[in-house]
């Protein structure tokens, strides 16, 4: 965690993003490290935990990082909670809470509704469109995985 910390520190003299960092450990040892990089990438996607998870999984070649741990100073979002749980973490360790978070103006609650079908979304109008063609797509896919192992 105090790499994490020193991650996050790194973030904020560089004014990379918000007070957010993280490490990721294979066996006892960090093998990827990094902060919030939102506003000097311009990337929204760019949180520290994502930050990580794509540093770890190139290093590694897989997507697939089961056998990792992740430290983060702060209870990821959900989006990260999502990518924490597409990387197949098992792990996974924080600092602050995300009340602690939204103290400071990094305020998710508005998602967490929306996620838990307490509120509905005002911001993002969902629209399907085409879905034959794009089931297409999957069977193309499925067709290719049985032939092939991935």
């Amino acid at each position: 965690m105090k790499i994490a910390i020193i991650e996050a520190e790194k973030g904020i003299q560089n004014r990379d993003g918000g007070p957010f960092g993280a490490v990721i450990v294979k066996d006892g040892v960090v093998i990827a490290r990094g902060h919030n990089r939102v506003v000097s990438t311009h990337d929204p996607t760019a949180h520290a935990e994502i930050v990580v998870i794509r540093e770890a999984s190139a290093l590694l070649k897989r997507f697939d990082l089961s056998d990792c741990d992740l430290y983060t100073t702060c209870e990821p979002c959900p989006m990260c909670y999502s990518a924490v749980h597409w990387a197949k973490i098992k792990n996974l360790y924080y600092g602050a809470t995300r009340q602690d978070a939204a103290a400071i103006g990094f305020d998710d609650q508005y998602l967490y509704e929306v996620l838990a079908n307490e509120r509905i979304d005002e911001q993002l109008a969902l629209k399907q469109l085409d879905r034959d063609s794009c089931l297409e797509v999957f069977k193309t896919y499925e067709n290719d995985v049985k032939r092939t192992a991935y």
